[in-house]
């Protein structure tokens, strides 16, 4: 299974309150790509064990140590 995979169950009055807390830490990213590339990038983390997420976070941080 992926490594930093969490399921959380939220009841249903506290939805909004997750969602909102939820959003002053989080923030979308969101870019349409090749699908043929991003279909070779999924094989390939799944042969990793690693999520897009986890992925793209290594590689954000890469990018900010230079």
């Amino acid at each position: 299974m992926y490594q930093d995979t969490e399921v959380r169950r939220i009841e249903e009055k506290s939805r909004a309150d997750y969602f909102k807390e939820r959003r002053k830490s989080k923030k979308a990213f969101y870019v349409e790509l090749d699908k043929k590339k991003v279909e070779s990038l999924e094989v390939k983390l799944k042969g990793q064990n690693k999520t897009k997420t986890v992925w793209l976070e290594e590689k954000i941080d890469e990018e900010l140590e230079k």
